[in-house]
């Protein structure tokens, strides 16, 4: 990374989006973790929640770490735009609560953009009770639009004991803590198949050219280099935030997160013009562009893991989380499925996070306690040990993971303390960063067609740019 050595403490810029540290101990940290692996595989305003003693404990679960309140007859909605193995797993985390207060909990699929779906239901006056939002500025969105509650002194008091300052800040709106960030991830990692890459004699990069190295090895070898899941836009933005942050560096991707420079900026045309030199490659991308623009997201993991010596390509891009897809096919992490961090484009490798905070729409004693209990170690080790799930929270067990992959990428981030940068789209309002078919992600989509319109892609991204942070 180019020009800092510094920890840079979290600002808020002036419409309420945060931005978060991010430093080279951080990419160290979470360097070395994952290729150290890789190599060796070869309640409301009162106190309320906090009352009620082993009977608040809904069954006295054994290992429990935090008292819930007993709730039997109360019913929550929860809402939150997941889906499959992932909506699979986090069900078993509310049956838990279900099973410690007596509450009735219904998940409700969301749809994104989930400040949309949350105001048609708000609008027919049938809001959630609790929402999970996957972007900073939903949040800030929701609290400007007075849908949000803030957090009570249960889950207030789980996130000072269980998360670092940089995680509770980026919950909070005009210094009130509204999210907890129950869910983490670490989207700066390369997935690849390890039969394709042991066939091809290819070996993990560390950097941006011996990555373009490693894909003309796998090409040679009869196989495509990468899946690209461009039919969902949010995938693209997170290519470009690798590349950006690596080659621009923090500062500036802290001013573009704002827009305080203009995507016409010549930053923006130097990463723009990395990537087509994966995406505008012949031949480089699974189906081409408009078959990369076709396939969704799960469906980019899975195609690179199944097929046997021929899948249909060799590596994946996307973080953590990928594993969850993988487990949908026979291939098992850290042996068939392989992972090594972003490639340094710039002096140091990227660390890009994301994650989603829970968010009350609908205050009562049973949201709260919901919050509460997802702020803390409980709830996240159930989802941990089913894999595919990172969390910020620092006082899980490292062994809740399920594989050495999982685990050393979670302490890794853990020991990064506040020295990481969110994702950008996410912090962008949602119009820009996270609208299918419009801002950010429709404009990388058309860059995926046409790879050679760089000015063309600039002057799109600045003119969605403006129009959604109005200047």
């Amino acid at each position: 990374m180019r020009g800092t050595s510094r920890i840079i403490r979290i600002p808020r810029s002036p419409d309420g989006h945060v931005t978060t540290p991010r430093t080279r101990r951080a990419a160290a940290l979470l360097a070395a973790g994952v290729l150290a692996v890789s190599l060796a595989a070869c309640g409301g305003g009162d106190d309320d929640e906090d009352k009620g003693g082993d009977e608040g404990k809904g069954g006295g679960t054994s290992g429990s770490t935090v008292t819930l309140p007993k709730l039997d007859g109360e019913t929550l909605e929860v809402a939150a735009v997941w889906t499959g193995a992932e909506q699979k797993n986090f069900k078993q985390v509310l049956a838990e609560f279900e099973k410690r207060t007596g509450a009735k909990v219904t998940f409700v699929p969301a749809q994104d953009p989930i400040i949309n779906f949350l105001g048609s239901k708000i609008a027919g006056g049938a809001p959630p009770d609790v929402a999970l939002l996957p972007q900073p500025g939903a949040i800030k969105q929701a609290v400007d639009k007075g849908w949000a509650k803030p957090l009570g002194a249960g889950a207030t008091k789980e996130l000072g004991k269980n998360y670092s300052q940089g995680w509770q800040d980026i919950g909070k709106v005009d210094g009130k803590q509204y999210g907890v960030y129950y869910k983490a991830a670490n989207k700066s990692l390369i997935w690849y198949n390890a039969q394709v890459f042991e066939n091809a004699g290819a070996s993990e990069p560390k950097t941006w050219d011996e990555l373009l190295t490693t894909a003309q090895t796998v090409y040679d070898s009869g196989v495509t280099p990468f899946s690209v899941g461009g039919a969902d836009g949010w995938t693209l933005t997170d290519w470009f935030e690798n590349i950006y942050l690596s080659q621009a560096g923090p500062e500036k991707y802290d001013q573009l997160a704002r827009h305080e420079i203009k995507w016409t900026d010549p930053s923006v045309k130097e990463a723009l013009t990395t990537l087509a030199e994966v995406w505008g490659k012949k031949d480089y991308v699974a189906g081409g562009p408009s078959g990369a623009l076709q396939t969704e997201f799960p469906a980019s993991v899975t195609q690179t893991f199944t097929g046997g010596d021929q899948p249909k390509a060799g590596m994946v891009y996307e973080g953590d989380f990928v594993q969850v897809n993988i487990g949908e096919t026979k291939a098992e992490v850290g042996t068939d499925a392989k992972v090594f961090p972003f490639p340094a484009v710039g002096d140091t490798a990227p660390v890009v996070s994301g994650g989603d905070a829970a968010v009350i729409l609908e205050d009562s004693k049973a949201a709260q306690a919901l919050a509460t209990f997802l702020a803390s170690p409980d709830a996240a080790a159930i989802q941990a040990k089913l894999g595919g799930f990172l969390s910020p929270n620092k006082a899980i067990d490292p062994s809740a993971y399920p594989n050495d992959v999982q685990k050393k990428i979670a302490e890794a981030l853990i020991a990064s303390g506040d020295d990481f940068r969110f994702d950008m789209s996410d912090q962008a309002p949602q119009a820009f960063g996270g609208t299918p078919g419009k801002g950010e992600w429709k404009a990388l989509q058309d860059f995926l067609k046409n790879p050679k319109d760089v000015a063309g892609a600039q002057a799109k991204l600045e003119a969605d740019a403006a129009a959604a942070y109005g200047n």
